[in-house]
């Protein structure tokens, strides 16, 4: 079964950025390609309870099996070295990608205390990609609030074909993404 943000991305969406910016080709049209998201686990290399929850937190929210992320270099002052553990993430593509989006913006976003909106001008960058940083987890409803024993914040990397920051904002603004009104 098709996601439903991908059937409203083909029927609706792909439309609108058409006639917006005025593409002669459908391939010029920017399509999200794929989902990351990654959660830096400092603590990993010294306790690996920590991680392992980790993991399967980033698991239960992603409903994929995450990739543990080891130090590339040796840092004496944050007391890893080369090889440890310091994080895991998920590259979320096609259906579950849509069906993480989906769940994204309409239930664990709305989740958020004090909730105003996403800032319209940071996290672009000039590749057409857009990332946002949570500071806890447990705005996902997949997570029991019982069994949390830390709060673990985690990056989301959206990854497009666009070309500038304008057909990402529109991109993600047709998706309904909640970016701050000015």
């Amino acid at each position: 079964m098709q996601a439903r943000l991908y059937k409203i991305y083909k029927d609706k969406i792909a439309a609108e950025l058409t006639d917006k910016f005025g593409y002669c080709n459908t391939h010029q049209v920017p399509v999200l390609k794929k989902i990351v998201v990654n959660m830096g686990v400092g603590e990993g290399s010294q306790n690996l309870e920590v991680l392992e929850k980790a993991t399967e937190e980033l698991s239960m929210i992603t409903g994929q099996k995450p990739v543990v992320r080891r130090a590339k270099k040796s840092i004496a002052n944050f007391k890893i070295r080369q090889g440890n553990p310091v994080g895991c993430k998920v590259t979320l593509r096609r259906d579950k990608m849509y069906e993480f989006l989906d769940r994204l913006i309409n239930v664990a976003l709305p989740r958020v205390r004090d909730f105003q909106g996403i800032p319209s001008n940071k996290g672009f960058d000039a590749g057409g990609n857009y990332t946002l940083g949570l500071k806890d987890q447990t705005i996902f409803p997949e997570i029991n609030l019982d069994k949390v024993k830390r709060v673990q914040g985690m990056d989301i990397s959206f990854v497009t074909t666009a070309k500038s920051r304008d057909e990402v904002h529109a991109l993600l603004e047709a998706f309904n993404f909640p970016f701050r009104r000015k």
